[in-house]
């Protein structure tokens, strides 16, 4: 299998007051195409700190990102945003779902910015994972009107719906409860398998992170592998 992410001595620091917080450093790691892996640590260990330059929304200080073999750490602000629309799908702990969109038109808007498929073949495709997640009930609720749960069952729909060859979860079932967390671990994976997506998870969850292909390990910004 190719690798789709390749990370070398990659580095983050930032400044506080007189002194430099060295938030990631000098990691290294490859992921293959289809892996899901899941990135643990404590907090301040610079897990998402280190999400945040994988997917492009941060840079580094030194080192790369290479995903799909293409240098987003060389990319301006505006390459990387067209790179992520393209390429990138993401949940957040937070949903963070358009509250004024219903369900169906939360899931709608990836492939609206795509503009591969006409509005009613992106509308019947955006239907279909929906009602595939236990939601063909609630498509015209906007987000207020849905569970916790529900939510980021739409926001993974959101996720997948464009057909990302990379997705990256922080902390996708922090904010739910411990049963609905682990129906919405299962939607995840079950996703995943079916579509052969790479996903990268940040999550302080052991128990949803041992469930993935490989676990590495954060700690005072650096890397290891949980062997």
């Amino acid at each position: 299998m190719s690798n789709l992410v390749t990370v070398k001595g990659l580095s983050r620091s930032f400044p506080s007051g007189e002194t430099t917080i060295q938030a990631v450093q000098k990691v290294q790691f490859n992921v293959a195409q289809g892996e899901f892996v899941a990135i643990v640590g404590a907090s301040g260990s610079g897990k998402s700190t280190l999400l945040s330059l994988l997917a492009g929304l941060d840079v580094p200080n030194d080192g790369g990102v290479w995903l799909l073999e293409q240098a987003i750490h060389e990319m301006n602000e505006e390459e990387r945003a067209r790179f992520r629309r393209k390429h990138l799908g993401f949940i957040f702990q937070s949903f963070q779902l358009f509250a004024e969109y219903t369900a169906l038109e939360n899931v709608l808007f990836p492939l609206e910015l795509q503009g591969e498929l006409s509005y009613e073949a992106a509308t019947q495709k955006a239907t279909a994972i929906l009602t595939r997640l236990g939601l063909g009930s609630r498509l015209d609720h906007k987000p207020a009107k849905l569970s916790g749960g529900e939510q980021q069952r739409v926001a993974i729909a959101r996720a997948f719906v464009a057909e990302p060859p990379i997705l990256f979860a922080d902390e996708p079932t922090g904010n739910l409860d411990q049963d609905t967390g682990r129906v919405v671990e299962e939607v995840l994976f079950e996703l995943q398998r079916e579509t052969k997506t790479t996903v990268i998870l940040v999550t302080h969850d052991l128990e949803l992170a041992e469930k993935a292909d490989r676990v590495l390990v954060m700690s005072g910004g650096r890397l290891s592998e949980r062997l």
